[in-house]
């Protein structure tokens, strides 16, 4: 009998941070943690590697041009099946620098766009995006995140 492979989705996400502070996004209208906090972020499509995947995301999220040399992974995550789309690999990259102003060029599917102390990020934060930005300054690479 053959094994059903797993078939994980994999999305890149931006760390952005200015000084002790991160740039969040609130969720609007996505069917997905709608009115929670999270980081920029987007799908890798098929044919796409992560780092092009962030780029072209980050370009028509926030409206900033990043090179994919000025990228750095800071975290990798694995979350276990919790709905009909499958297991997750999350990429987590931080950029060394970018070009342009941040605006919200989403905001059908974005209702808010500020940057947060980590020592004071929104209640409404999805919990794993939480748990990584607490395990980045941590220094802690990779995570799970099962069913419990």
């Amino acid at each position: 009998m053959a094994k059903d492979r797993n078939k994980a989705v994999p999305a890149s996400y931006l760390v952005l941070r200015k000084d002790d502070e991160v740039l969040l996004a609130r969720r609007f209208n996505t069917g997905y943690y709608d009115g929670h906090y999270s980081l920029p972020a987007g799908h890798v499509e098929a044919g796409e590697l992560p780092l092009d995947a962030l780029v072209r995301e980050i370009q028509e999220e926030v409206g900033v041009r990043i090179e994919s040399e000025n990228l750095c992974l800071a975290h990798i995550m694995y979350r276990t099946k919790r709905d009909e789309t499958g297991d997750r690999t999350d990429f987590f990259f931080t950029a060394s620098k970018y070009e342009g102003e941040i605006e919200n060029k989403e905001p059908h599917k974005c209702a808010d766009l500020q940057w947060f102390p980590l020592a004071q990020l929104p209640e409404s934060i999805i919990p794993h995006i939480k748990d990584v930005l607490l395990n980045i300054e941590k220094g802690i690479i990779y995570s799970e995140l099962g069913l419990e």
